[in-house]
C-alpha cells in the first residue's frame, strides 16, 4: 500500500466517549464496548478516572495522555479509530481545538463521534445532593455541629415556604423551596448514620417509603382494584390501620401542629371512621373556631388554607392602607 492510496489519505475517526459518574464505574452501554474493543488506539489524559481499571480488566490498553486536537487528528490519520475516555469535564479544550482546526477549511477532518457510555436515570441528581451532605457535613463548621432537634425548626419554615410558593403559583419559588424541603431530608438522614445505637441512612428512609408505597396501593401493584379517588382512600385507611395497629383514631395525629389543622384532622378522623362524637362545649373563641374547623373539614374545605387566604387579604388591605403597593 503506498503513502497515496484512498486507505493512507482516510482521516479515520475519533470517538468521544462521555460517562456519568452516577452510574458504578465498568456498567457502560454495549456501543461504548463495540466502540472499545474496535479501537485502534484508547485515550484518557486522566490516570485516575474510575473507568480505567474496569476496561484494563476487560483487556482493553488505555494510553494516559492528554493529546492536542492537531496530535489527535495525526493519530487518526490512515483510517484510524482513536477513542477518547473523556473526563469529568468533558474535554472542553480538546473539543475546542478540533472546532477551530474544522474551521480553518485546510484540515481534512477524521469523522467525530460523541457517544454515551453510561446515561444518568430519573433522580440521579439525588447521588449528588447526598455526596454534598457528605463533604458538608464532614467539613462545615455550623453543619458538622447540627442534631435532630436543633434542625427541627428549619423543617417547619422550610414546609410553610413550600405553601407560599403553591399557594403564590410561582414555579421557579415552587421548585426552589421543593430543594429546601428535600434539603431537610438529606440532612436528617446523614446525621442519624452517625447515632450510635440505631444509625439509618438515606436509602433506609428511601426503602421505608417505597416499601410503604407499595403496600398501601394495592390497586397498583396487588389485585386489588380502585377506579375512584375514595376507593384508593379506602385502601390506604385500611392498610395504614393494619399496619400501626392503633386503639385509637387519634393515634398518629400530631399535636404541636397549627390549631386548625390540628381540630381539621381530628375532625377528618371521626368522619372517616364513623364515630359519633359530639363537639366539646365551653366559653372562649377556641370552642368556637374548634367548631368553624369541624364544619370546614365536613364541607371539603381546608381551614387553615382557607383562613390564610383570608389573613393574605387582610395583609394587602392594611398596605393598601398605608399607601404600600402589594
Amino acid at each position: 500500500m503506498n503513502a497515496t492510496s484512498p486507505e493512507a489519505a482516510a482521516p479515520g475517526r475519533i470517538v468521544l466517549l462521555t460517562t456519568s459518574h452516577r452510574v458504578a464505574p465498568g456498567l457502560l452501554s454495549w456501543p461504548a464496548w463495540q466502540a472499545l474493543r474496535s479501537a485502534d488506539r484508547v485515550l484518557c489524559a486522566d490516570g485516575a478516572h474510575p473507568q480505567l481499571p474496569y476496561l484494563r480488566e476487560a483487556g482493553i490498553p488505555v494510553d494516559e495522555t492528554a493529546p492536542t486536537a492537531q496530535e489527535l487528528i495525526d493519530g487518526c490519520a490512515g483510517g484510524r479509530t482513536v477513542v477518547v475516555v473523556a473526563t469529568g469535564e468533558g474535554e472542553p479544550a480538546l473539543t475546542d481545538g478540533l472546532a477551530r482546526l474544522a474551521g480553518t477549511g485546510r484540515v481534512a477532518m477524521p469523522e467525530l463521534e460523541l457517544l454515551p457510555a453510561s446515561y444518568d436515570l430519573p433522580g440521579a441528581r439525588l447521588l449528588d445532593l447526598v455526596q454534598v451532605m457528605d463533604r458538608i457535613r464532614v467539613e462545615c463548621p455550623w453543619s458538622s455541629q447540627q442534631t435532630h432537634k436543633g434542625l427541627a425548626k428549619y423543617g417547619i419554615e422550610e414546609a410553610y415556604e413550600l405553601v407560599e410558593a403553591i399557594e403564590d403559583g410561582d414555579r421557579d419559588e415552587l421548585r426552589e423551596e421543593l430543594g429546601d424541603v428535600l434539603l431537610q431530608v438529606v440532612f436528617h438522614s446523614r446525621i442519624a448514620e452517625e447515632d450510635p445505637e440505631s444509625p439509618f441512612s438515606i436509602d433506609d428512609v428511601a426503602g421505608g417509603i417505597v416499601t410503604k408505597l407499595i403496600h398501601r396501593h394495592p390497586h397498583v401493584f396487588g389485585d386489588e382494584t380502585a377506579t375512584t379517588p375514595e376507593e384508593v382512600k379506602e385502601h390506604w385507611l385500611r392498610t395504614k390501620a393494619e399496619e400501626k395497629r392503633r386503639e385509637s383514631v387519634t393515634e398518629g395525629i400530631p399535636l404541636g401542629q397549627p390549631g386548625l389543622a390540628l381540630a381539621a384532622k381530628l375532625a377528618s378522623r371521626v368522619r372517616t371512621a364513623g364515630l359519633d362524637v359530639p363537639l366539646p362545649t365551653g366559653d372562649g373563641i377556641g370552642y368556637e373556631l374548634l367548631a368553624m374547623a369541624v364544619r370546614a373539614e365536613a364541607a371539603g374545605v381546608d381551614p387553615e388554607a382557607a383562613l390564610r387566604v383570608a389573613a393574605r387579604a387582610y395583609r394587602d388591605a392594611v398596605r393598601a392602607a398605608e399607601g404600600v403597593p402589594s
